[in-house]
């Protein structure tokens, strides 16, 4: 299989009106152009520290690999998106938030329709949200590395993430991807370290999802165990798993191959 990339196209900005009045969100089209795929576009979601950037050239190969055109954003407050204040802590719903709120009014704006979500970590949790609140509207989802509960092993990841921050390993690399490198850390961490996070819990809104999902997690993932995964086909048993041994929490980074395959032929039925 041939997955060799083009040269990335600059990002380009949509503004959607939020709760607390309008942001400017940062996106890339990829692989085909909007309208030519005969499949829908799919829409990546990142992980609770990634971007448009962090994403790499892996949205592009994959779209290449399958006939796909894609759709790559940064969240609110992400990435070259609209920075959000560090003083605005980010409330236990806010995954709700993205996946009610801010998605559907960008996908509104894009005029998307019915797409394939694409997920990683935060980004599988907001899918699987969206799924269950939408279902008329997403043809189905791909999760790697999602989240419906809080494990011990989540809360340990998170701590030695904080710990990396505060002594600068993980600060210059994620500074090359963020207008507000500190906002955006201090949002995702603090949040899953509050108090109020360690009963957030979806599996309610997982069991209403009636879409195709496939779910992908590495063995060796350091923030969650398989439970995770194995949850989501207990609710949804229209569920297709695929568990990577030896891989961590970041599959498509990790065995990128592997997942460009099984996802493609997820999503074209191949």
């Amino acid at each position: 299989m041939n997955t060799r990339s083009e040269p990335a196209t600059p990002s380009s900005f949509v503004t959607i009106t939020r709760r607390d009045g309008p942001a400017d969100l940062e996106y890339r089209w990829v692989g085909l152009p909007h309208g030519e795929s005969a499949h829908p576009v799919v829409v990546f979601l990142h992980e609770g520290l990634g971007s448009v950037s962090m994403w790499h050239d892996f949205p592009q190969r994959f779209c290449a690999a399958h006939g796909l055109t894609g759709l790559v954003y940064s969240r609110f407050g992400y990435g070259q998106s609209s920075v959000r204040p560090r003083d605005a802590a980010l409330a236990p719903r806010y995954l709700h938030e993205q996946a009610h709120e801010d998605l559907p009014a960008l996908l509104r704006t894009l005029e998307i329709r019915r797409p394939w979500l694409f997920g990683h970590s935060d980004g599988g949790s907001i899918a699987l949200l969206y799924a269950s609140r939408f279902p008329e509207h997403v043809s189905g989802i791909v999760v790697l590395a999602p989240h419906i509960f809080v494990e011990e092993n989540t809360v340990a990841g998170l701590r030695a993430a904080r710990a990396a921050f505060e002594n600068g390993t993980l600060t210059q690399r994620l500074a090359r991807h963020h207008r507000d490198v500190d906002s955006v850390f201090h949002g995702w961490n603090d949040a899953w370290l509050s108090p109020a996070f360690h009963g957030w819990n979806i599996e309610a809104e997982v069991a209403r999802i009636r879409c195709p999902v496939l779910a992908v997690q590495g063995e060796n993932d350091e923030y969650a165990t398989l439970e995770q995964i194995e949850g989501i086909r207990r609710l949804c048993p229209q569920t297709r798993l695929l568990v990577l041994p030896g891989c961590g929490h970041i599959p498509h980074r990790e065995r990128a191959e592997e997942v460009i395959d099984a996802a493609g032929a997820f999503i074209t039925g191949g």
